[in-house]
């Protein structure tokens, strides 16, 4: 019992905590609302089970046997972050016209998942401090991940709720606009502890 409620406090505040999907949900709450968020913020707390469940079913040995492949994801990662970024500070506004631009759908949040660095850093801290040898890796498996979507649920509405209930605040197009700004500055702050620094000294 105790390990299932220290696993459900790392999940709720590893998901609650500032990084990309919560950024991005935000952004998306403010400049789209809540209803056109939803695929968004469905495709985030079913996307992350499910690949905490593919990683603990085996795909964290592939970087074990392919140490590269982990390389090519991080690199895929943040240029998918950084170009996420452009597009969240060149998004129109609702004052303006945001029916030209669209929030992400649910497939592309799902997938989003597989290049998010701190979805990564996330699942392998899971897997790695909640599982054990003597039971069942694909039982252990479902039930990070349904740790995961028991919390995933509330705590990215929390930033979806925070962006649209900003929309009362940032009723002009600038205010909007310096919102997305610092929304997409935050991302790009959130890749940092991911760059290799070291490789340049």
């Amino acid at each position: 019992m105790s390990g299932w409620l220290s696993l459900l406090i790392f999940a709720m505040v590893s998901t609650v905590t500032p990084g990309p999907n919560n950024i991005m949900i935000m952004a998306s709450g403010l400049n789209y609302g809540i209803r056109r968020s939803l695929p968004h913020w469905f495709g985030i707390f079913l996307g992350f089970p499910l690949m905490a469940l593919g990683v603990g079913l085996g795909l964290g040995q592939a970087f074990e046997l392919w140490p590269w492949l982990h390389s090519v994801i991080k690199v895929l990662g943040i240029s998918y972050l950084l170009y996420l970024a452009y597009k969240i500070a060149i998004t129109n506004t609702q004052a303006e016209d945001s029916a030209s631009s669209n929030p992400l759908t649910f497939m592309q949040a799902v997938l989003f998942q597989w290049v998010n660095p701190k979805a990564w850093v996330m699942c392998i801290g899971a897997i790695a401090t909640f599982t054990t040898f003597d039971i069942s890796m694909m039982q252990q498996a479902l039930l990070i991940a349904f740790a995961f979507v028991l919390v995933g649920a509330p705590c990215t509405g929390i930033w979806l709720f925070a962006g649209h209930y900003l929309q009362r605040f940032l009723n002009q197009p600038n205010y909007q606009r310096m919102f997305n700004y610092a929304m997409a500055t935050l991302l790009v702050a959130s890749l940092l502890p991911m760059v290799p620094f070291d490789a340049f000294i």
